[in-house]
């Protein structure tokens, strides 16, 4: 059941999406070699929480006791903050992030580099950002779902990478996990036509070797998602809404609004 946001609505999901490009913008200068991984959760929920006046739509989820999912290296998602995961020189590390703020979510996620990284580190984050917006400028009213799928994999396939397969996209508005599921990969099946007021999330996870994942079980319960060869592992994340005429990037950050540019006329 997919829900489609009326104006007032989609004017809420813009607030939510506003507030949390904030979040990130504000790590760019936190994150750095030698700060834990649960220091960087303690940050992000003080400045959700006491300078946005906002809520982390993470912690509470499905019982989750985080703000925050911190993914490095291998790691493709559900990283979980923890004291003893110290950052390093050369680590990349994905922040993936959720805020609610009068009623309405947004996510993201943005990866980072910590310190100075591999030149392989760094294509891999630069391949992946561009996935993104291979799936993001295809969407518009009219077209199918699939096609956002089909646009990543016809970019990520020629240039060695691997999509994962097992994780998807999703909508997303008064709940954090809605209608439809988004996949990163073309499957015709996801017949579903795009159509002006669905809101949803492109969050392509691309990994340097096989597309195959396991997870972990930590001692809490949770699990978290690797990839089976321990090859590295990047995500980004943007909340769309589909208008119009094309689509609105509710999570864009100030910093990357000219890369996004270049991104839809690459």
């Amino acid at each position: 059941m997919i829900h489609l946001k009326d104006d007032s609505e989609m004017q809420l999901m813009r607030e939510s999406g506003r507030l949390l490009a904030q979040v990130f913008e504000m790590l760019n200068d936190f994150i750095r070699p030698g700060i834990s991984t649960l220091d960087i959760d303690a940050r992000v929920e003080d400045f959700i929480v006491n300078t946005l006046k906002a809520r982390p739509a993470s912690k509470g989820q499905y019982g989750f006791p985080f703000t925050l999912n911190t993914s490095i290296n291998e790691v493709i998602c559900h990283g979980m903050p923890d004291a003893q995961d110290i950052l390093k020189d050369g680590d990349i590390i994905n922040c993936d992030i959720t805020l609610e703020k009068n009623g309405f979510i947004a996510d993201s996620s943005k990866m980072y580099c910590v310190g100075t990284v591999s030149a392989e580190a760094k294509e891999l984050i630069d391949v992946t950002y561009q996935a993104l917006w291979e799936g993001i400028k295809v969407v518009r009213p009219g077209v199918r779902l699939c096609e956002i799928g089909r646009a990543i994999q016809k970019f990520i396939k020629p240039r060695g990478y691997a999509i994962v397969r097992d994780y998807t996209g999703h909508g997303i508005g008064r709940e954090m996990h809605e209608d439809p599921h988004v996949f990163h990969y073309f499957e015709p099946s996801v017949d579903v036509e795009l159509r002006e007021g669905m809101t949803f999330t492109i969050e392509p996870m691309i990994n340097q070797g096989t597309y195959k994942t396991r997870s972990l079980t930590q001692n809490n319960g949770w699990t978290v998602v690797v990839t089976r060869d321990n090859k590295l592992s990047a995500q980004w994340e943007h909340t769309i809404a589909v208008t119009r005429d094309g689509f609105e990037v509710l999570t864009l950050r100030d910093e990357e609004r000219h890369n996004a540019n270049t991104a839809l006329t690459s």
